[in-house]
């Protein structure tokens, strides 16, 4: 399972998302109190797991703390290997908030100073673009009588 976005835990127990964040955050909150089942029962002598609701709470407590984000992706990751069920309803969880917008990976485009002559695109997770436009003339030196006139 990949690791649950710091990011996306802190925005979503901060309130991001509006509704859809709510719901998000109340569907892995449900999800981590579901009782923990181990696949291989309890080992005699095993290091005790947390089943994720200590970080879950304090992560409510504090959303803008990195470490209780971190702390809660690893509790996240840690049952998930030891509790199939946990996983596959984790990972049903993830893609579903993952849609939620959380202000995470926004773009600030800013383009300042100098003399542009080709075409600018601005925004987020192009794919498959081309250009087909021919670039611009590039203008000469002052004085120059090449460069083409309008008329």
């Amino acid at each position: 399972m990949d690791p649950i976005s710091v990011a996306l835990l802190a925005a979503l127990a901060g309130g991001a998302g509006g509704e859809v964040g709510r719901q998000a955050w109340a569907g892995l909150s449900a999800l981590v109190r579901h009782p923990f089942q181990r696949g291989d029962g309890t080992t005699p002598g095993a290091p005790a797991v947390s089943s994720g609701e200590a970080e879950l709470a304090r992560l409510e407590e504090a959303p803008a703390d990195p470490a209780r984000a971190q702390a809660l992706s690893t509790a996240l990751a840690v049952r998930a290997a030891l509790d199939v069920e946990f996983s596959a309803g984790v990972q049903r969880w993830h893609e579903q908030a993952r849609l939620v917008r959380t202000g995470d990976g926004a773009v600030h485009n800013q383009i300042s100073g100098g003399t542009f002559s080709g075409p600018v695109v601005q925004g987020r997770d192009f794919s498959n673009i081309a250009f087909t436009t021919a670039p611009s003339p590039q203008p000469g030196p002052p004085g120059d009588s090449t460069l083409p006139t309008q008329g």
